[in-house]
Formats: structure tokens, sequence, C-alpha cells
């Protein structure tokens, strides 16, 4: 009998689109000496990627775990979607179970997009009502991706006027050596400028000098050209 996950991973291929399969691990970085070196693509874009995962929506967690532990990024991404939609229909207990498989399996998050996903879809919705102390210690991780979990995450706090967590961890990524960690704290410190301009502000003025050039275009791209030509001339 052909099993739930093997016809996803059939209806998956059946979108597989050679030129992508050539484009994505460049543009993914899973190239020797890049941010995704390892990584495998199968060559199927997002919108195909969430039409099979809305097929699959009841899949077993079983088969989740281990479409999760695919070498192959689409299929991860796949599981993810699929945990995503699980996590906004379920209850409580639904939402908690998702969590826990998200931790379990962390380091298969492991490219931005699976990381956006994770963070604005599942983590820091769990995590509104919950001890936030998870992000600070993916925060201070040796991992790209735990770290930028971290701060992604923050986007649903910032959506509900809740500012304190990201702004705090844009303060401890200050000095973080990677560019992809400056553009997710910029996107966030963005974010907090179409809540509370008086906040965004007052990060900038505090830390202007000391903001990785990236983090700061950010934080900047959608205020006035003349705001943002004063802040990069303070730099």
């Amino acid at each position: 009998m052909t099993s739930q996950r093997t016809s996803l991973k059939k209806e998956l291929r059946a979108f597989i689109d050679e030129e992508k399969a050539e484009f994505l691990p460049t543009f993914f970085k899973a190239v020797p000496g890049g941010y995704g070196e390892g990584d495998r693509f199968l060559g199927i874009i997002v919108p195909n990627i969430k039409k099979v995962a809305r097929d699959y929506r009841d899949l077993e967690t079983s088969d989740i775990e281990k479409l999760l532990q695919s070498q192959w990024h689409e299929e991860r991404h796949c599981a993810l979607q699929i945990l995503a939609h699980k996590f906004a229909k379920g209850d409580d207990a639904a939402k908690a179970k998702v969590y826990r498989l998200i931790k379990k399996h962390i380091s298969q998050v492991n490219n931005w997009d699976l990381v956006d996903l994770v963070g604005t879809k599942i983590v820091g919705p769990f995590l509104w009502d919950d001890d936030r102390q998870q992000l600070y210690k993916w925060s201070r991780s040796r991992s790209l991706w735990r770290r930028r979990i971290a701060i992604i995450s923050c986007f649903h706090f910032i959506k509900n006027q809740d500012y304190d967590d990201a702004i705090a961890l844009c303060e401890a990524y200050l000095a973080d050596p990677e560019d992809l960690i400056h553009k997710a704290s910029g996107w966030m410190l963005r974010e907090i400028a179409k809540q509370s301009p008086r906040t965004h502000k007052r990060f900038l003025a505090n830390y202007v000098r000391e903001m990785p050039r990236t983090m700061l275009r950010y934080s900047i791209e959608h205020l006035p050209s003349v705001e943002r030509q004063k802040w990069l001339k303070k730099v």
C-alpha cells in the first residue's frame, strides 16, 4: 500500500523545474562556503510546495518527522508548511505539539526561508503567551539559523505592540558577524517603525553609530528619503 508520505513526495516531484533546480542552490547559497552549504534542491517553487502541503495537511506526525529529516529542501519546507497549518487550526494542545516538534527538529530548519516560516507562523505565536527564554537561548547559539529564528519570532510580538524582546535581541546582535542576522534585525526594526516610530527612533538614536550598515539600511528602508539620509549621515 502506498503511504501518504510516498504520495506526497510523488506529487512534489511532479512540479520539478530543471531550471529552478540549477538556480535555487545558488539563490540559497547552498554552494561550498555558502551559508546553506550542503543543502539539496529538487527545483520546486514555493506556491507549488504550499499546494502539496494543503493536500496533505492531515499527514501523520511520524511521516512529517521523516520529511523533516529529508536531504531535499523542498520536502522539509513542505513538512513545515503542514506543521504551520496544523498550528493555525489546532487547539492549545495541538499548538504545543507542533512547537515541540519544531524544537526537536530545529537542526533541520536550516535556511532563511524555513527559519522565517517557523519563526513567524509557529514559534512567535506560540511564545506570545509563554516563557520566551528559549529565544534567548537560541540567540546565543553558534548556529546562524537558531539566532535568526530568535529574532524573526519577534515579528508576532511586534504586530501585537510588544517590542521589548525584539529590541533586546537587536541590541545583542549589534556585534553579530552574520549579514543574515543584520538583515533580520533590520527587518524587525522596520516593523517596529510602522507600529511605534518613537521606539524605533530611540533605538536608532542610541545605536546608529554601532549598527552594522545592513541592519541600519534595512531598518530605515521605509522612512522618508530626507529622514533616511539624516540617519545615514550619522554613521
